[in-house]
């Protein structure tokens, strides 16, 4: 299904809508932030560094809130999660890290698979019962060559290869949005879960990255490379379209690399209803190790909830 030439000039009247988007501090987050708020939602900067996130906030018209949120500290992400009172309509997972050197997030746990997924599937699941309309979470289209091994999550037994972490983090975040999409269908909710992927954008996810490696990247991005305007529209798109739950948003040109947003397929192993069972359960004990339980739920309010997953 493709959208033609969607743009964010295209962006419905958003005004009554709070949003929250995780790492609006630079690139596609700040874009996707200032494209909302321009609309007329509120949107919540969650971001690690608040005085970035306020710098931001800045340039932004419209209504903005900016607060603390460190993907990689399940202890920051279930004190977001704690402050959070009221409704929450749409969720944006866009945060992430790619290609860090070797190293452990503060609860142990492999860099990207611990803040591109772990911590995002807690703060989704924790604010759960706030969220009236979808969540969507930024993948990548490198998820195709990801092998994620739920025997060595971390790391642990394997050789550390820091892009291969980082595809594996990526097919995660397709995986949990499927299977999100699965529990909230089972359990009656109108809530829709939603991935996109931005194509190949200029961001400074790699700006740490030196050497020959560094100077290709920064080669290729002056030339190749979506600016983060445009890199952000699937993300928008997702966000305010009427789009089924479950769809897989990207851009539509040559190899979805570039283009402008379509509905279009994940690779296969995005669709394995086995290993995201296994992930969803693995991640629900990793980050609540008191976990059994993981279903979605649709107590007698009517608000969606994760049954064993605690603030």
């Amino acid at each position: 299904m493709s959208s033609e030439r969607w743009t964010a000039a295209a962006l419905p009247d958003l005004s009554g809508r709070t949003v929250v988007v995780t790492g609006a501090s630079s690139g596609l987050g700040a874009v996707t932030a200032r494209e909302l708020a321009r609309s007329g939602a509120k949107v919540v900067l969650a971001v690690r560094d608040v005085a970035k996130g306020q710098a931001v906030a800045a340039t932004v018209t419209g209504e903005t809130e900016v607060r603390r949120l460190d993907l990689g500290s399940l202890a920051s992400v279930r004190e977001f999660a704690d402050a959070w009172t009221g409704d929450l309509d749409i969720l944006i997972n866009n945060a992430g890290i790619m290609q860090a050197p070797e190293g452990r997030t503060v609860d142990g746990f492999e860099l990207h698979i611990g803040t591109n997924h772990l911590g995002p599937f807690a703060l989704t699941t924790l604010l759960l019962p706030h969220i009236t309309d979808r969540v969507v979470t930024v993948s990548s289209g490198l998820h195709a060559a990801g092998h994620l091994d739920l025997a060595d999550l971390n790391w642990d037994s394997r050789p550390y290869n820091s892009m291969q972490a980082y595809r594996d983090s990526k097919l995660a975040n397709l995986l949990f949005t499927f299977e999100l999409q699965r529990h909230l269908e089972a359990a009656g909710s109108n809530i829709r879960a939603l991935a996109v992927h931005p194509g190949v954008a200029r961001t400074n996810l790699v700006s740490h990255v030196g050497g020959v490696q560094g100077a290709i990247y920064k080669g290729l991005g002056r030339i190749f490379m979506l600016s983060p305007d445009h890199g952000a529209l699937p993300t928008l798109y997702a966000a305010t379209q009427d789009i089924v739950g479950g769809s897989y948003v990207g851009p539509n040109g040559f190899a979805h690399v570039r283009g402008y947003p379509e509905i279009e397929r994940a690779a296969p192993a995005a669709y394995d209803d086995e290993l995201a069972r296994g992930l969803w359960d693995l991640s629900a004990r990793l980050t609540n190790p008191d976990t059994t339980a993981t279903p979605v739920r649709v107590p007698s309010s009517g608000t969606p909830t994760v049954a064993g997953l605690s603030r």
